[in-house]
């Protein structure tokens, strides 16, 4: 497994969990994809999230812990918005996985389009907003999906794209409207609990080792 490089887009609620899982079954090289800073609003459920790290970019708090747990890890830093205009600069071949926890729909179809390509194996995570009840989080193929809003869009816009399969983790639990809406921006925020995002990037993180396992070069 050391000999192995992994990339996880996205260090939020669910992709700390997916990376942190990563670090200590000591995959030898972890890419991590991130622009955003820590904030109070996460401190409810991302790993990485304490007033101590508020301000501080999330993709070096990660790196930082990746250290402390396991210095022979290589942790590769990138600070960045994965779009399609910054997609170019990066060479997916590389990986021999990749998780991604990306929130944004553009971002998200750009990297599988692009993985696809590139035929590296991946698997991309699904809606964790206003679910209460990880048991109901499961990994199949994108086609085979239902009830997840967010799994519904990319189903439309990965067939238009003729992508044929996709792994993914999803819950089937119906989303719970919060009693009082977050609003930022003129975008409702889903609200969002401290274990269902976990519970999802360590199911998407035991993907991605057992893939490695699998492979012939262990």
């Amino acid at each position: 497994m050391h000999d192995r490089r992994v990339a996880v887009f996205g260090i939020g609620g669910v992709g700390g969990y997916a990376a942190d899982a990563l670090i200590r079954a000591r995959v030898g090289t972890i890419d991590i994809f991130d622009n955003d800073v820590v904030s109070v609003s996460n401190i409810n459920r991302q790993l990485i999230a304490t007033h101590k790290t508020i301000g501080r970019a999330k993709v070096e708090v990660m790196a930082e812990r990746a250290a402390e747990i396991d210095p022979s890890v290589t942790v590769n830093t990138h600070n960045c918005f994965y779009m399609p205009d910054t997609a170019d600069s990066y060479d997916l071949s590389v990986y021999d996985f990749i998780i991604d926890a990306i929130d944004t729909v553009t971002a998200k179809i750009e990297l599988i389009t692009r993985a696809a390509a590139a035929g590296v194996p991946m698997i991309s995570c699904m809606g964790t907003g206003n679910k209460l009840d990880a048991s109901q989080l499961e990994v199949t193929d994108i086609y085979n999906t239902s009830v997840c809003p967010l799994a519904r869009v990319m189903r439309h816009e990965l067939k238009r794209r003729g992508i044929e399969k996709l792994k993914v983790v999803y819950s089937r639990e119906q989303p719970i409207k919060p009693k009082e809406a977050i609003n930022i921006n003129g975008r409702n925020i889903p609200g969002s609990t401290a274990f269902v995002p976990a519970v999802a990037g360590l199911i998407a993180a035991g993907e991605a080792i057992k893939a490695l396992s699998h492979s012939k070069a262990v």
